[in-house]
Protein backbone atom coordinates (compact mmCIF):
# COMPACT_ATOMS: atom_id res chain seq x y z
CA UNK A 1 0.00 0.00 0.00
CA UNK A 2 2.85 2.38 0.79
CA UNK A 3 4.41 1.60 -2.57
CA UNK A 4 1.14 2.29 -4.42
CA UNK A 5 0.58 5.60 -2.58
CA UNK A 6 4.12 6.74 -3.37
CA UNK A 7 3.63 5.97 -7.05
CA UNK A 8 0.33 7.86 -7.11
CA UNK A 9 1.91 10.93 -5.48
CA UNK A 10 4.82 10.75 -7.90
CA UNK A 11 2.37 10.75 -10.83
CA UNK A 12 0.65 13.82 -9.38
CA UNK A 13 3.98 15.61 -9.07
CA UNK A 14 4.87 14.86 -12.69
CA UNK A 15 1.40 15.97 -13.77
CA UNK A 16 1.70 19.26 -11.84
CA UNK A 17 5.16 19.82 -13.28
CA UNK A 18 3.82 19.26 -16.79
CA UNK A 19 1.03 21.78 -16.15
CA UNK A 20 3.55 24.34 -14.87
CA UNK A 21 5.76 23.69 -17.88
CA UNK A 22 2.82 24.14 -20.28
CA UNK A 23 1.77 27.36 -18.51
CA UNK A 24 5.31 28.68 -18.81
CA UNK A 25 5.38 27.86 -22.52
CA UNK A 26 2.02 29.56 -23.07
CA UNK A 27 3.19 32.65 -21.18
CA UNK A 28 6.40 32.75 -23.20
CA UNK A 29 4.45 32.31 -26.44
CA UNK A 30 2.10 35.14 -25.40
CA UNK A 31 5.08 37.41 -24.74
CA UNK A 32 6.59 36.54 -28.11
CA UNK A 33 3.22 37.08 -29.76
CA UNK A 34 2.86 40.54 -28.18
CA UNK A 35 6.42 41.42 -29.24
CA UNK A 36 5.61 40.28 -32.78
CA UNK A 37 2.43 42.40 -32.82
CA UNK A 38 4.33 45.41 -31.52
CA UNK A 39 7.04 44.91 -34.16
CA UNK A 40 4.36 44.70 -36.85
CA UNK A 41 2.71 47.91 -35.58
CA UNK A 42 6.07 49.67 -35.64
CA UNK A 43 6.72 48.53 -39.23
CA UNK A 44 3.28 49.84 -40.22
CA UNK A 45 3.96 53.15 -38.46
CA UNK A 46 7.30 53.65 -40.18
CA UNK A 47 5.84 52.70 -43.54
CA UNK A 48 3.02 55.21 -43.11
CA UNK A 49 5.36 57.99 -41.99
CA UNK A 50 7.46 57.39 -45.11
CA UNK A 51 4.36 58.34 -47.16
CA UNK A 52 3.61 61.49 -45.13
CA UNK A 53 5.39 64.68 -46.15
CA UNK A 54 8.04 65.69 -43.62
CA UNK A 55 9.30 69.17 -42.71
CA UNK A 56 10.59 71.15 -44.61
CA UNK A 57 8.63 69.74 -47.59
CA UNK A 58 7.18 72.67 -49.55
CA UNK A 59 3.67 71.15 -49.58
CA UNK A 60 3.44 71.77 -45.83
CA UNK A 61 3.65 75.53 -46.45
CA UNK A 62 1.08 75.69 -49.24
CA UNK A 63 -2.43 77.07 -48.77
CA UNK A 64 -4.91 74.43 -49.89
CA UNK A 65 -7.61 75.06 -52.49
CA UNK A 66 -11.32 74.44 -52.02
CA UNK A 67 -12.52 71.03 -53.19
CA UNK A 68 -14.91 71.42 -56.12
CA UNK A 69 -15.12 67.87 -57.50
CA UNK A 70 -16.64 65.10 -55.41
CA UNK A 71 -15.46 62.17 -57.44
CA UNK A 72 -13.76 58.79 -57.10
CA UNK A 73 -10.38 60.45 -56.65
CA UNK A 74 -11.68 62.19 -53.52
CA UNK A 75 -13.10 58.95 -52.12
CA UNK A 76 -9.83 57.12 -52.71
CA UNK A 77 -7.85 60.00 -51.20
CA UNK A 78 -9.96 59.91 -48.04
CA UNK A 79 -9.54 56.13 -47.77
CA UNK A 80 -5.79 56.43 -48.18
CA UNK A 81 -5.56 59.21 -45.59
CA UNK A 82 -7.66 57.26 -43.09
CA UNK A 83 -5.36 54.26 -43.47
CA UNK A 84 -2.20 56.34 -43.17
CA UNK A 85 -3.51 58.12 -40.08
CA UNK A 86 -4.33 54.83 -38.39
CA UNK A 87 -1.10 53.09 -39.40
CA UNK A 88 0.98 56.10 -38.31
CA UNK A 89 -0.85 56.02 -34.93
CA UNK A 90 -2.04 59.58 -35.39
CA UNK A 91 -5.35 61.28 -34.57
CA UNK A 92 -5.50 63.61 -37.58
CA UNK A 93 -4.07 64.07 -41.07
CA UNK A 94 -4.47 66.89 -43.60
CA UNK A 95 -4.38 66.48 -47.38
CA UNK A 96 -1.33 68.74 -47.67
CA UNK A 97 0.56 66.22 -45.55
CA UNK A 98 0.23 63.72 -48.39
CA UNK A 99 1.07 66.30 -51.04
CA UNK A 100 -2.50 67.06 -52.13
CA UNK A 101 -3.20 70.79 -51.93
CA UNK A 102 -6.95 70.56 -51.30
CA UNK A 103 -8.99 71.56 -48.28
CA UNK A 104 -9.62 68.24 -46.61
CA UNK A 105 -8.58 66.53 -43.41
CA UNK A 106 -9.40 63.33 -41.56
CA UNK A 107 -9.46 62.98 -37.80
CA UNK A 108 -10.50 60.75 -34.91
CA UNK A 109 -12.12 63.12 -32.43
CA UNK A 110 -13.03 60.36 -29.97
CA UNK A 111 -13.81 56.66 -29.73
CA UNK A 112 -16.87 57.08 -31.97
CA UNK A 113 -14.69 56.70 -35.07
CA UNK A 114 -12.83 58.60 -37.76
CA UNK A 115 -14.28 61.30 -39.98
CA UNK A 116 -13.35 63.22 -43.12
CA UNK A 117 -14.17 66.92 -43.38
CA UNK A 118 -14.01 68.56 -46.81
CA UNK A 119 -13.74 72.36 -47.09
CA UNK A 120 -13.71 72.69 -43.28
CA UNK A 121 -14.52 75.98 -41.57
CA UNK A 122 -14.20 76.82 -37.90
CA UNK A 123 -17.30 78.96 -37.49
CA UNK A 124 -17.08 79.55 -33.74
CA UNK A 125 -14.34 79.35 -31.11
CA UNK A 126 -14.51 79.76 -27.36
CA UNK A 127 -12.84 82.70 -25.66
CA UNK A 128 -11.41 80.20 -23.21
CA UNK A 129 -8.08 78.75 -24.33
CA UNK A 130 -5.64 76.15 -23.05
CA UNK A 131 -1.96 75.56 -23.76
CA UNK A 132 -0.85 71.96 -24.19
CA UNK A 133 1.96 70.11 -25.95
CA UNK A 134 1.31 69.02 -29.51
CA UNK A 135 3.18 66.75 -31.87
CA UNK A 136 2.77 66.31 -35.62
CA UNK A 137 3.15 63.41 -38.02
CA UNK A 138 5.10 65.77 -40.33
CA UNK A 139 7.48 67.00 -37.62
CA UNK A 140 8.89 63.83 -36.12
CA UNK A 141 10.51 64.15 -32.72
CA UNK A 142 9.00 67.57 -32.02
CA UNK A 143 6.54 68.43 -29.26
CA UNK A 144 5.82 72.07 -28.43
CA UNK A 145 3.25 73.95 -26.33
CA UNK A 146 0.43 75.45 -28.39
CA UNK A 147 -2.45 77.62 -27.25
CA UNK A 148 -5.85 76.66 -28.69
CA UNK A 149 -9.51 77.42 -28.09
CA UNK A 150 -10.99 74.78 -25.80
CA UNK A 151 -14.23 74.42 -27.78
CA UNK A 152 -15.05 75.04 -31.45
CA UNK A 153 -17.83 74.58 -33.97
CA UNK A 154 -16.62 73.00 -37.20
CA UNK A 155 -18.58 72.92 -40.44
CA UNK A 156 -17.89 71.46 -43.85
CA UNK A 157 -19.08 68.64 -46.06
CA UNK A 158 -18.33 64.93 -46.20
CA UNK A 159 -16.75 63.20 -49.25
CA UNK A 160 -20.19 62.88 -50.87
CA UNK A 161 -20.86 66.62 -50.52
CA UNK A 162 -23.32 66.33 -47.64
CA UNK A 163 -23.09 69.09 -45.01
CA UNK A 164 -21.61 68.15 -41.64
CA UNK A 165 -21.15 70.00 -38.37
CA UNK A 166 -19.13 69.09 -35.28
CA UNK A 167 -19.30 70.61 -31.82
CA UNK A 168 -15.87 69.82 -30.43
CA UNK A 169 -14.12 70.32 -27.13
CA UNK A 170 -10.87 69.31 -25.46
CA UNK A 171 -8.56 67.10 -27.50
CA UNK A 172 -11.01 66.82 -30.40
CA UNK A 173 -11.14 70.63 -30.73
CA UNK A 174 -7.35 70.81 -30.56
CA UNK A 175 -6.90 68.18 -33.27
CA UNK A 176 -9.37 69.91 -35.62
CA UNK A 177 -7.63 73.27 -35.16
CA UNK A 178 -4.25 71.63 -35.77
CA UNK A 179 -5.42 70.00 -39.01
CA UNK A 180 -7.20 73.13 -40.20
CA UNK A 181 -3.95 75.04 -39.69
CA UNK A 182 -2.22 72.58 -42.04
CA UNK A 183 -4.61 73.60 -44.81
CA UNK A 184 -3.37 77.19 -44.43
CA UNK A 185 0.29 76.18 -44.39
CA UNK A 186 0.57 76.83 -40.66
CA UNK A 187 2.57 74.44 -38.44
CA UNK A 188 2.84 73.98 -34.69
CA UNK A 189 6.27 75.64 -34.72
CA UNK A 190 4.51 78.80 -35.91
CA UNK A 191 2.10 78.64 -32.97
CA UNK A 192 4.59 78.13 -30.16
CA UNK A 193 6.91 80.53 -28.31
CA UNK A 194 10.34 81.56 -29.59
CA UNK A 195 12.32 79.32 -27.23
CA UNK A 196 10.43 76.14 -28.14
CA UNK A 197 10.56 77.07 -31.83
CA UNK A 198 14.36 77.28 -31.68
CA UNK A 199 14.55 73.91 -29.94
CA UNK A 200 12.21 72.35 -32.50
CA UNK A 201 14.16 73.71 -35.45
CA UNK A 202 17.31 72.30 -33.90
CA UNK A 203 15.69 68.85 -33.93
CA UNK A 204 14.33 69.26 -37.45
CA UNK A 205 17.47 70.71 -38.99
CA UNK A 206 19.38 68.07 -41.03
CA UNK A 207 22.49 66.98 -39.17
CA UNK A 208 25.86 67.42 -40.90
CA UNK A 209 27.78 64.16 -40.91
CA UNK A 210 31.56 64.53 -40.87
CA UNK A 211 33.43 61.82 -42.71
Amino acid sequence: MVSETHTHEHDHAEHDHAHAHDAGEHEHAAELSEEAREAARERLRRGALAQIRQYPDVALRMKAREVTEFDEFLVQLVERMMTLMEDAQGVGLAATQVGVVQRLFVFSPDESGSFAVVNPRIVASSAETATEEEGCLSLQGVRVPVERATTISLEGVDPSGKEVRFELEGLAARVAQHENDHLDGVLIIDRTDAEHRREALGILRPQIVLR
